[in-house]
């Protein structure tokens, strides 16, 4: 099972850290994918960090302010997103595979992903 938290109103500008906390399996072995679906949209992959070697891979509008990591101690993976902007707004979602299905990869592609938390709120509004 897969948490996610850390969402909320923020001003254009501003920053959030998403949080995704595992319960009942260790996310050393996985993939894990942050998505997000604004209002009327179709869910859109934001960002991975693969198992391998913590590589890491991002949308490319959000590339330069956006921050994903992985503490495998903490069993977590975090979304630091910068200089927010409205088009950011959107419930986001983390989501993982296993390396088993992937390997070293972090498909952009949410058909792949078996594990699914269930969506933190970001509204980036003034």
């Amino acid at each position: 099972q897969l948490q996610a938290s850390g969402g909320g109103l923020v001003q254009p500008g501003g920053s959030l850290r998403l949080s995704c906390a595992a319960s009942g399996f260790t996310l050393d072995h996985y993939a894990i994918a942050w998505f997000r679906q604004a209002p009327g949209k179709e869910r859109e992959w934001v960002s991975c960090v693969n198992s391998n070697d913590g590589s890491t891979y991002y949308l490319g509008s959000v590339e330069d302010r956006f921050t994903i990591s992985r503490d495998n101690a903490k069993n977590s993976v975090y979304l630091q997103m910068n200089r927010l902007k409205p088009e950011d707004t959107a419930v986001y979602f983390c989501a993982a595979v296993s390396t088993v299905v992937v390997g070293g990869g972090c498909p952009p592609r949410d058909a792949v992903y078996t594990n699914w938390g269930q969506g933190t709120l970001v509204t980036v509004s003034s």
